[in-house]
């Protein structure tokens, strides 16, 4: 987790501790005020602690069960500010994938040039649809979350007409074992590689894979994407990550450029992916 962010947590919960030590009608303990909101009196010591993000409802209930309801929307602020660079998978998904999708396509739209890291998918932009939905319905199957698969779909999809735009420039890395991983069925698979393969060599795209047997400078971790200068998004599985400061860009930029080091290009990519697609077809 970010200083930062960490920072701004702790920062709230002295907040929450000083409306509940000034609460309306006297000072409450931290298990006085647990039972007035039915809580587990270890939930206020985490959030007041700041070993817990505390969520919008908490924060609402909080405000009212101190006797200060219309301090909820000051509260409500914090945590918006520092919600902006972390962003919940649960909260992301209670109204499904769509609504994500639609905020990407928001960035991507106003990006010029995109450099994206794949550790072990087909990045976004490059994805067939059939691909996309079984993405979409493996992390929904995950999270539990809401299942509108087709418009997701649609939208990631919508997406990709960036590429066809003059002046745009997607520089995308991917580690072969991206290639070989049978998160969808092995036809799936196969269309997604045969995709793939035809992106090699077009002009808004730039396609590197880091050989499984190449010398790696860095571990691999997770996939990343950075837009111009201007913003990073980070995947973890608890929450998406958006970075806009220049020093974690710059970071990030950094981690980019050695894992490309490692990578091979043109007719070097097209050979790992022409051995993949014998993997999951050997009579092609």
């Amino acid at each position: 987790m970010s200083t930062d962010y960490q920072q701004a947590r702790e920062a709230l919960g002295l907040r929450l501790r000083e409306l509940r030590l000034g609460a309306a009608g006297g000072r409450l303990t931290g298990t006085q005020l647990a039972t007035r909101l039915g809580w587990p009196h270890s939930k206020v010591y985490k959030l007041e602690g700041g070993r817990q993000t505390a969520a919008p409802e908490d924060l609402t209930a909080w405000a009212a069960a101190v006797g200060q309801p219309d301090v909820a929307e000051e509260l409500l602020a914090r945590l918006r500010g520092f919600e902006s660079h972390i962003r919940s998978w649960r909260r992301q998904l209670a109204s499904g994938h769509r609504p994500v999708q639609d905020v990407w396509n928001i960035e991507v739209d106003r990006s010029q040039t995109i450099y994206a890291w794949e550790e072990s998918v087909i990045p976004g932009m490059l994805q067939t649809a059939d691909y996309a939905r079984a993405i979409f319905l493996r992390y929904a199957d995950l999270y539990g979350s809401v299942r509108d698969t087709e418009e997701a779909v649609r939208t990631r999809i919508l997406r990709q007409q960036w590429l066809h735009q003059g002046g745009r420039r997607f520089h995308a890395l991917i580690w072969e074992a991206a290639l070989h991983a049978l998160i969808c069925s092995p036809s799936v698979l196969a269309a997604q590689l045969d995709r793939l393969a035809g992106m090699v060599g077009m002009d808004t795209v730039e396609l590197g894979i880091v050989p499984l047997g190449a010398s790696l400078r860095i571990p691999t971790a997770n996939g990343f994407w950075v837009l111009d200068d201007r913003l990073v998004i980070a995947e973890d599985w608890h929450a998406e990550i958006w970075l806009d400061d220049a020093d974690s860009v710059a970071t990030y930029m950094r981690v980019w450029t050695t894992l490309s080091q490692s990578a091979v290009y043109g007719a070097d990519a097209q050979a790992l992916i022409t051995r993949a697609q014998r993997s999951v077809n050997p009579r092609a």
